[in-house]
């Protein structure tokens, strides 16, 4: 599944239309959770997701504001709530699902192509919507399946998830390891640096005059919307510059290399360290991770994360430990053994090693159990 993002251009009405579809599928998520949650507080009975389908049909025909929503909208708001309570059975996300104010509730989604929604021409046709102007930027790949509707500071998008066929890049021979930080971006293991753009941290004068703003506008006036808007796209655009920076840098590592080995960091861990939290985030360490995995699917590329323990600390020509002492603000390393180079690199190598260590282990059917085999 990929997935293609295109922005709306609605008329003053779709955008009446599509703003009332949005606070109708609020309102029913909500009376979701609250059915969920008093089944639970008053009998001790959990409503499944299944249970919740069915009442679809029931709200469209009692709910006049309902009937000119397809039921397909309904279904995916039940949908989503129930990945709500997924993830927090999973404990994978912090809390239990909450209702959703007016600015916390920005899409709604169709679930089946031609059934809701389709492709018109140069348009896109939404049930209940009608033809909503597209700028196709770029070519859709394989059969449309899905589409979520996206309202943003700027406008309205179009998430459309599209089933395509593996697209497998010419083999290269190649294998590097990555080390991402803070002094630079990532150090591969050939030696190479890029440097760290700090995007947020560039943007921070203009985002303070903005905040300022808001809190000298009085609460639920016009020019406090304003406001909040522009600090929104502030920040829209700093998060855009992010992602279109990685997802380049990205799609370079995967066009000339076969394998790539990153460290598995536990990112979500490291940034309770208030001294560094703020620039880990803006580095954007996971969302990079998450693009070359899903890049790699796509051009039959081989992502090996392994153990992060100190491959900063272990020289990467001896296996050698470098002193206790050897601390962040120590760049480079000199080791007994004549190794003299960056520390980034140093590391970077070290994940490499590791990264050889377990291919071996995966692709040979004993390797994970050769301790065991050794002692029969």
């Amino acid at each position: 599944m990929k997935a293609f993002v295109f922005c709306l251009y609605p008329s003053k009405a779709q955008v009446r239309l599509l703003a009332s579809t949005l606070e109708t599928c609020r309102h029913f998520y909500n009376e979701c959770l609250a059915e969920r949650k008093e089944a639970w507080e008053n009998a001790q009975r959990r409503i499944g997701k299944y249970e919740q389908l069915r009442r679809v049909k029931t709200v469209k025909a009692e709910n006049p504001y309902a009937k000119e929503v397809h039921s397909h909208v309904f279904q995916v708001v039940v949908a989503d709530l129930d990945k709500a309570y997924q993830a927090f059975f999973r404990r994978v996300k912090a809390g239990y699902p909450r209702f959703r104010g007016r600015n916390r509730f920005d899409s709604f989604g169709f679930k089946e192509y031609g059934n809701g929604f389709r492709v018109d021409g140069r348009r896109l046709k939404l049930s209940g919507i009608g033809r909503v102007a597209v700028r196709w930027h770029r070519a859709m790949e394989g059969k449309p399946k899905t589409v979520r509707i996206v309202r943003k500071a700027d406008g309205w998008y179009a998430c459309i998830a599209c089933e395509t066929e593996q697209a497998p890049l010419p083999a290269t021979g190649k294998t590097v390891g990555v080390d991402v930080g803070l002094a630079s971006l990532i150090t591969t293991s050939e030696g190479e640096k890029v440097a760290h753009p700090r995007w947020y941290r560039d943007e921070q004068r203009k985002l303070r005059v903005l905040q300022r703003t808001v809190s000298r506008r009085t609460k639920g006036g016009a020019n406090r919307r304003k406001a909040v808007n522009a600090l929104q796209r502030q920040h829209q655009r700093i998060g855009n510059r992010r992602a279109n920076f990685l997802n380049k840098l990205a799609y370079a590592l995967i066009t000339r290399y076969d394998v790539i080995a990153v460290e598995d960091l536990r990112i979500r861990n490291m940034v309770r360290n208030r001294h560094l939290a703020k620039s880990i985030l803006d580095a954007g360490w996971g969302y990079f991770r998450q693009r070359l995995h899903a890049k790699a699917a796509c051009a039959a590329r081989v992502i090996v994360e392994v153990d992060p323990a100190y491959t900063s600390q272990i020289c990467s020509g001896c296996g050698q430990r470098f002193p206790e002492h050897h601390d962040l603000s120590v760049r480079w390393v000199r080791c007994d053994c004549g190794l003299s180079l960056d520390r980034d690199e140093n590391a970077a190598r070290n994940i490499l090693q590791r990264a050889g260590h377990v291919r071996s282990a995966l692709s040979s059917p004993i390797g994970l159990f050769a301790e065991e085999a050794a002692a029969l």
